[in-house]
């Protein structure tokens, strides 16, 4: 009999654009104020894919090729990708399918995943019950989203928000006590209202009329989604935990979505969880959606040690949201 695999997280990767929009450049876009900005939100700075030749699958790519350089894999080893977004480069085609091209990983099959925000978690379950099954032995799980492509820049209530960029990771099987061990995840699709795209959709498809009407942009109920986010992702924490019989301070890091500073605040309040122990980089890159856990993995790896107890957050439209308990197993 065949010994039961976890999946472990042997390596990570990231990419974000080398253009910066601060919160200064915004002041002379909309009526805002840097102050008021990092008061409610806690972005200082947002990172946006301004070359208009690339897309979400180049950001996704830049990513996949960090990681396989890290973790010194070849690409033919790589069995699966796939790709939390919501803003994939084309329809019918996923984008994990351009992102396999582009990194020459022709022994994968792909597929994409769009859950917003929690996308990356939805993904990163899918991918670890993929290489649980025993089936498969690498599986590339990435978080990538161009924000700017749906983003309107004359709306002050979402361009302050979001930014671009992508992040991924590498799983692997393994028969130690680490890795993913436990997961809870909530939809509830009344809450889709609050946060879509009204545009672009078989709903509306793209016409004159939702040019016209700025269809194709983010709409969000701010306060709605706030409110929303703080409780699903207290809730979600509180359950994985009560599951797993751990209390918050068996747990080394907390790694939320990077949607809003006084979210994250909220929801380590509520845990009972110290500020030195929830990684944030919001400040930096802004809500990157699917994108904020990876990149947090990525920008803070060195900070992790084998064993470490994680748990990762997300909330999302759809509404969406969970989180995900792991141990920390050792990077390539």
């Amino acid at each position: 009999m065949a010994l039961k695999s976890s999946a472990v997280i042997t390596g990570v990767g990231g990419y974000v654009p080398d253009n910066i929009l601060t919160n200064s450049d915004l002041e002379k876009m909309v009526e805002t104020n840097s102050d008021w900005i990092v008061s409610r939100t806690g972005i200082k700075e947002r990172r946006i894919l301004a070359d208009r030749t690339l897309a979400t699958s180049d950001m996704a790519t830049f990513a996949v090729k960090n990681l396989l350089e890290n973790a010194k894999v070849d690409p033919s080893e790589i069995d699966c990708v796939i790709v939390a977004t919501s803003t994939p480069d084309y329809l019918l085609i996923s984008t994990a399918s351009i992102v396999c091209d582009k990194c020459g990983l022709n022994n994968a099959w792909a597929s994409d995943v769009n859950a917003a925000c929690s996308g990356f978690l939805y993904a990163f379950t899918l991918g670890s019950s993929l290489v649980e099954s025993n089936r498969y032995k690498k599986v590339i799980v990435i978080g990538a989203d161009q924000n700017s492509a749906i983003v309107n820049y004359a709306d002050r209530n979402t361009c302050i928000l979001f930014g671009d960029g992508a992040g991924a990771v590498l799983l692997e099987p393994s028969t130690e006590d680490i890795g993913v061990i436990d997961s809870v995840f909530k939809t509830d699709g009344h809450g889709r209202e609050h946060l879509y795209v009204p545009g672009g959709g078989s709903m509306n498809p793209a016409s004159e009329e939702t040019i016209d009407g700025k269809l194709h942009y983010i709409r969000q109920d701010g306060r709605v989604v706030f409110k929303a986010a703080i409780k699903g992702m207290t809730e979600s924490c509180t359950s994985v935990l009560q599951r797993n019989n751990l209390t918050i301070d068996d747990i080394n890091w907390l790694i939320p979505h990077q949607a809003n500073y006084r979210i994250i605040h909220a929801v380590g309040d509520a845990l009972g969880l110290p500020e030195s122990r929830v990684k944030i980089n919001i400040d930096r890159y802004g809500n990157t959606t699917a994108a904020t856990i990876p990149l947090a993995l990525w920008d803070y790896k060195e900070d992790f040690k084998e064993n470490d107890n994680m748990i990762l957050t997300a909330f999302g439209a759809g509404f969406s949201w969970g989180a995900t308990y792991l141990k920390w197993g050792k990077l390539r």
